[in-house]
């Protein structure tokens, strides 16, 4: 319990940095993101559970990575992250999930995520900010990735790449579980 009250804390303040840096006050971020009030009032006070859809829309609005919002700082020049050692921030009810294992820092920010697809389960996002790019390489198995309603088959061994400002799903496909390994590459500066 003392982990999730930690990890509440640092969202907590990161949330409330990255908005005072952005000069938005709670209304105007809620606005944008598509969040109540009352909620980011609650996340600003550590309590409550944001889901991981809340978590990427004040990322997006914000013009900062999830992994910011949740990470404190690091303090070491190299990380090495066990995926083990990373709680799923997505989980389908067929054993699908999603990892952001971590975060690059620098002039452009690029997360880094292990994702575990089982067939005919989805991950539906919503379009991200303009100038994100999401690539995707498939390590075992197949998925379907869909973009404005195009369904673009990736297999293992295969690296699919797009303007992730549009809708877009995830889907795993074929006979077995699909591995990927997700970059997503932000572009420099606040949306």
């Amino acid at each position: 319990m003392a982990e999730t009250e930690a990890a509440l804390r640092t969202l907590a303040y990161n949330v409330r940095t990255a908005r005072t840096r952005a000069g938005l006050s709670l209304d105007e971020l809620g606005r944008r993101a598509k969040v109540s009030k009352g909620s980011l009032i609650a996340l600003e006070k550590a309590q409550g559970n944001p889901n991981f859809a809340t978590l990427v829309r004040l990322a997006d609005t914000l013009g900062v990575s999830v992994s910011s919002l949740m990470e404190g700082a690091s303090q070491e020049r190299v990380r090495v992250v066990s995926a083990e050692a990373v709680m799923p921030l997505w989980a389908g009810t067929h054993g699908s999930e999603a990892r952001l294992m971590l975060t690059t820092s620098g002039p452009t920010t690029v997360e880094v995520w292990r994702w575990k697809l089982q067939p005919g389960e989805e991950y539906p996002s919503h379009p991200h900010q303009a100038g994100v790019v999401e690539t995707l390489s498939v390590t075992a198995g197949r998925m379907v990735l869909v973009v404005d309603g195009v369904d673009h088959p990736v297999e293992a061994g295969q690296t699919a790449a797009f303007d992730a400002d549009t809708p877009h799903t995830y889907r795993g496909d074929g006979g077995g579980t699909c591995h990927l390994i997700m970059t997503v590459h932000l572009p420099p500066g606040p949306a």
